[in-house]
């Protein structure tokens, strides 16, 4: 999710420490907390989910769509992210009705945020996410399709939690603070990314200021990639690696 741009965030991983960031110390989470994988279990004696995520850091109304803008490699990007419908995973007591969450990354040859119809599709993702009880926002995979020349060459990162030998990860806790490490996916040899929550603080990007945000790391054990997100209250994704967002 957000997504499986794993080279790319590996190349540019060491600029962001160049990034503007008004950091606060917070008293949050001890360093290395790490979040029971149990927020997620899709046992319905243990939890209760909704497709309705209004969890401040990453709400999920239906219909809104965000854009980001940013250089990778020298070339402009644009990821359009898109609340779309729900899907139905398990079944029987353990049936879990999921939001999906569209996600759209294309090359932005004129860089002004829209898919015009002769630029280059690079990856388009469905993602299911479901909150729970508490607030917490879980993760229940993602259908990939990834493009070279216009057409389809590759499923890769795709996983759903109720495949065999998989489950759902946490995408977002119900109280962020810095220090909380936790599992977003728990697909073993196929998806295995894990964050960190590591500051609070202001963040500025084309769409405006936010107070607040969260800065989280993110770590993929597979290939050894890292990236970092930023998300803002009421808002969600402001920044991805090099993206910026510019409208939501």
């Amino acid at each position: 999710m957000l997504g499986k741009r794993a080279l790319s965030a590996a190349i540019t991983v060491v600029g962001l420490a160049g990034l503007l960031w008004a950091p606060t110390l917070a008293s949050g989470a001890k360093p290395g907390t790490e979040l029971d994988p149990a927020l997620c279990a899709p046992d319905p004696d243990q939890n209760t989910f909704t497709p309705n995520v209004d969890n401040a850091y990453f709400p999920l109304p239906a219909g809104q769509q965000w854009v980001l803008l940013g250089k990778e490699q020298g070339e402009t990007i644009g990821l359009q992210i898109t609340v779309d419908g729900t899907q139905d995973l398990y079944s029987g007591r353990r049936q879990v009705t999921a939001r999906v969450v569209q996600e759209l990354e294309w090359v932005d040859a004129n860089a002004n945020g829209l898919v015009d119809p002769d630029e280059e599709l690079r990856e388009i993702s469905q993602n299911y996410f479901a909150q729970t009880q508490d607030g917490t926002v879980c993760y229940f995979g993602e259908q990939v399709d990834i493009y070279e020349g216009g057409v389809v060459v590759s499923h890769e990162g795709s996983w759903r939690a109720d495949a065999r030998g998989n489950a759902p990860g946490i995408f977002m806790p119900a109280a962020p603070q810095p220090g909380m490490t936790f599992q977003q996916e728990f697909a073993p040899g196929i998806a295995e990314d894990r964050a960190t929550i590591v500051r609070t603080g202001s963040v500025t990007v084309p769409a405006g200021a936010f107070a607040n945000a969260i800065t989280v790391r993110d770590f993929n054990p597979l290939d050894g990639s890292k990236g970092t997100k930023a998300y803002a209250p009421d808002v969600g994704l402001v920044r991805d690696d090099t993206l910026e967002l510019i409208s939501y």
